[in-house]
Formats: structure tokens, sequence, C-alpha cells
């Protein structure tokens, strides 16, 4: 059992191609939160090696505007390490322009379409206190 927790958070008033896309990049960049959780090489019986994946499962969960603000705030307040996507992301095609809107959006009001914790289970617990699992 892992005293940490990772949790991501999907708006889910959004198409199920965003949904997908917006869990793909927040996944890529919980090893930059936390690089302990990759794990080994996958290397198969003919000795080929294939990349390394997390060692920690990843649980998806989704809500509203409102849900995700809300764990947000309590993320900042608990001092978790977290992973925004906001929408007006969805805008750009390229990581530098991704950042620029990311910068000019209010901090304490994101219009998030997605957010990733990566903290001891307790704290991520606290912060998406409520919400469900993505079905």
């Amino acid at each position: 059992m892992f005293d940490t927790k990772v949790a991501i958070i999907v708006r889910n008033d959004l198409a199920m191609w965003q949904r997908l896309n917006v869990v793909a990049f927040l996944a890529t960049g919980i090893p930059s939160l936390a690089p302990e959780v990759l794990g080994e090489l996958y290397i198969n019986a003919s000795g080929h090696a294939y990349g390394n994946m997390s060692g920690q499962p990843m649980l998806i969960f989704e809500g509203g505007l409102d849900e995700l603000q809300s764990a947000h705030l309590k993320g900042l307040e608990l001092e978790i390490k977290m992973l925004p996507y906001v929408h007006s992301m969805f805008t750009t095609s390229n990581d530098e322009s991704n950042r620029q809107v990311f910068r000019k959006e209010d901090p304490y009001n994101l219009n998030l379409v997605g957010l990733a914790l990566r903290g001891p289970k307790k704290l991520v617990d606290k912060a998406i206190k409520g919400l469900s699992l993505h079905k």
C-alpha cells in the first residue's frame, strides 16, 4: 500500500476525447512532481526494453468546475503538489503557448478542466473529498 496518492480530476462537461486528452497530459506531468513514481523499464522475454511507467496507481475522478476549483484551493491550502489544465489550453498548439495562457488565469479562480494532485494520501483525500471516480 502507498502512503501517497495520485488523483486526477477531469471536468464532467467535456467531450470524451477532451477528457482523455486532459488526463493523458496531466498523467505525463506526475513524474515531474515525484520522479520516484516511475518504475523500472519493462523488458520482454527476448530482452527488448520498453519504457517505464508509474509504479503507483492513478485514480481518475470527475466533477464540475466548482468541484475542481474547490480541490485546487484545498490543495493550495494543504500544500499538495498539483498540475492544472485550464480551458484556454484547448486553444493552443504548443507547450509555450499553454504556459502563456495559463499565466493570464486568475490563480484563485482557474477555469480548470483538469487537475492532478500527488501527495500524502490523507491530504489528497481531504482535497478531493466528495468527488466520484470517473465513469
